[in-house]
């Protein structure tokens, strides 16, 4: 058994300026190895139940993993952690780029700030040393110009940052923080948190990134990387459009979220594929520290779209435009980029304009509810009004709308509530559980609300078992295949339950899934193992893992118990059980009661309370958590 490192903590107290440096012992650090569960871990331990999570109570906390910062592909994220405005729930989002490995290689796993600042500042970093700086004359800009002036005032180039704009200052719910102008923590609202404490940024100088323990061995899973890319038709597909190329493959099998969820269609959808933007648009991919992939899309437009703030991501693609029933590409990219420039969430922010359309469509919502402004479905140009609108919550619309759509319809009434697309109050991303009916339960069930990146897609189980592509036969080998849409069973409730374990220890260990997720297979579960023996010398397995996963998930949902939540959170929107109306696929759906049923057995086998939703004191004892009881 090998001597697993110990973490370091660095605490910061925004409200007296003042920081101390914690350390966590190796063999509790191996049960929260960073990330998702050490954020977890941190949270449980320090912040009392009821809290608002926008008071000067609430914890921000920002981690990484033993793992991050090694030369391979996959390995550059960041969790931060919170209680979360929008949901009320654990708070959970991750980030890749370039800062992951900096806050590693200054000697950090996990950055905890408590209080509020009196006044707006930003915290610089540079190993022990850390500083305080005054950001009044940053504050209220946008998320580029914050950047260069940071660096101009600390005459230092070779920095990395997470910042918030005006979405973050003005507590929009769904505000992100934001790392390079194109790379987000995302969902959950966490942007609002750090500008609710008035930080307005967090900057730490460049480092030397870590180095395996067994560089030979290390190699091994280096050398042919290249090869590797090239045998996977999934990763060459990333590598040439990003994840815009989802929309390709949804729009042809007609399961692409639409006009607020009521169709898979989208007429002339043909306009903004990923395949489309690619030979259009696109000027460069770019990449994560020591990435082969290069999944990131910059996309130009002269006059318009500033290739500074990356490009639009397959979900942005869905809520700006077939959310909104929207082919008009330039509209969707710059909706993008105003949503990096303000830093918020580029989901939550067009689900709810949707929201919106759909309420102005029924009347619900007139032009003196709107500013005067007319919200129609096919209508990209009033994403240039809104987005400010929002980031800034100027009264009206803006105010509105930056609440989230399901906050919003409470105050709207007079049936609106029948248009939110949202589970625990975040909104829906664009993957219809018509064609992947186990994310149904993930949606369902998932701590910090609806979440595409919890759990294994359906298609998995719809590739035959003696295919190459089938790399992760040692778990799914006991599962059934499953070869049409819509089938909903207990077969699959196994199938998301074991499958968000894996992706709940990613989260943990900060892998990206693109790199490590069981079905894009550029590395798979036997070279996650080696990964951690060459890396740090741990003798993980597989079991070991997968109970990192669990133990992560069930502290997120005794976190909500703490809060209140119960079983009677845990639904999905009527919507989505109605029949695909037209397109390739019309006519599938998933039934209600094969939804309910699927999600008994979740329960069941995840050693929940069928009655409350909640872990049984029986399964947390098992995962070791039994701290968390007194």
């Amino acid at each position: 058994m090998m001597n697993f490192p110990s973490a370091r903590i660095l605490e910061i107290n925004l409200a007296d300026k003042t920081y101390d440096v914690k350390e966590l012992a190796g063999e509790i650090y191996r049960k929260y190895p960073g990330g998702s569960a050490l954020g977890m871990y941190l949270l449980l331990k320090n912040l009392k139940p009821g809290v608002d999570p926008l008071s000067p109570d609430n914890l921000l906390i920002f981690s990484v993993s033993p793992l991050t910062g090694m030369p391979i592909s996959g390995q550059s994220r960041m969790t931060v952690t919170t209680k979360s405005p929008l949901t009320g729930t654990a708070g959970d989002s991750q980030v890749g780029g370039f800062i992951p490995v900096h806050v590693k290689g200054n000697g950090y796993d996990s950055i905890m700030f408590r209080g509020k600042a009196e006044k707006p500042i930003y915290v610089y970093i540079d190993g022990e040393k850390v500083e305080f700086k005054d950001a009044k004359n940053i504050w209220g800009k946008i998320t580029g110009e914050s950047e260069e002036i940071i660096k101009e005032e600390l005459q230092e180039k070779n920095v990395e940052m997470s910042l918030i704009g005006p979405g973050g200052e003005n507590l929009v719910r769904y505000a992100n923080i934001m790392h390079q102008r194109s790379r987000a923590n995302g969902r959950n609202g966490v942007g609002a948190v750090m500008g609710s404490k008035n930080l307005k940024a967090l900057v730490v100088k460049k480092q030397k990134p870590q180095k395996p323990i067994d560089m030979e061995g290390f190699k091994t899973l280096t050398k042919d990387i290249k090869e590797r890319i090239k045998a996977n038709e999934v990763i060459v597909d990333t590598a040439l459009n990003g994840t815009a190329g989802v929309a390709d493959f949804h729009l042809e099998e007609g399961f692409l979220p639409s006009r607020n969820w009521t169709r898979g269609y989208l007429e002339k959808g043909d306009q903004i594929k990923g395949e489309t933007i690619t030979k259009t648009i696109l000027k460069e991919r770019d990449t994560c520290f020591a990435c082969a992939i290069r999944c990131k899309g910059v996309v130009e437009i002269e006059g318009k779209v500033d290739p500074a703030y990356g490009g639009p991501e397959y979900e942005t693609i869905c809520t700006f435009g077939s959310y909104c029933d929207n082919t008009n590409l330039t509209d969707i990219c710059y909706a993008n980029q105003l949503c990096n420039m303000y830093g918020i969430d580029t989901i939550s922010c067009g689900a709810t304009i949707a929201f919106a359309m759909e309420c102005f469509e029924k009347g619900i919502l007139t032009k003196e509810d709107t500013d005067g402004i007319e919200i129609n479905f096919g209508d990209g140009s009033v994403f240039e009004k809104l987005i400010p609108k929002i980031a800034y919550r100027k009264k009206g619309i803006g105010a509105l709308l930056a609440e989230g759509s399901a906050r919003a319809a409470e105050k709207i009434g007079k049936g609106s509530e029948e248009f939110v697309m949202a589970c625990k109050k975040q909104e829906i991303p664009a993957h219809m559980p018509q064609m992947k009916p186990n994310l149904s339960v993930n949606y369902a069930v998932n701590p910090f609300g609806a979440d595409h990146q919890s759990s294994e897609h359906d298609p998995a189980l719809m590739a035959p078992k003696d295919s190459n592509d089938w790399i992760w036969s040692n778990m799914l080998a006991d599962f059934e295949s499953c070869d049409a849409y819509g089938v909903l069973d207990s077969n699959k409730a196994k199938f998301a339950l074991e499958t968000q374990k894996f992706y709940s220890m990613m989260d943990t260990l900060c892998l990206c899934q693109f790199a490590w997720g069981p079905a894009w297979q550029l590395y798979g579960p036997e070279e996650l193992i080696a990964f951690c023996k060459y890396a740090i010398g741990w003798d993980a397995s597989i079991k070991e893992l997968q109970e990192i996963g669990e133990r992560r998930i069930n502290m997120m949902r005794y976190f909500n118990k703490r809060e209140g939540f119960t079983r009677k959170e845990d639904v999905i929107p009527d919507r989505m059980f109605i029949s695909i109306p037209d397109g390739p696929n019309a006519g599938t759906r998933i039934k209600k009661e094969d939804f309910e049923i699927a999600l008994e057995a979740y329960y069941e086998m995840a050693g929940w309370d069928k009655k409350t939703g909640n872990p049984t004191e029986e399964t947390l004892k098992r995962l070791g958590l039994e701290w968390a009881l007194s």
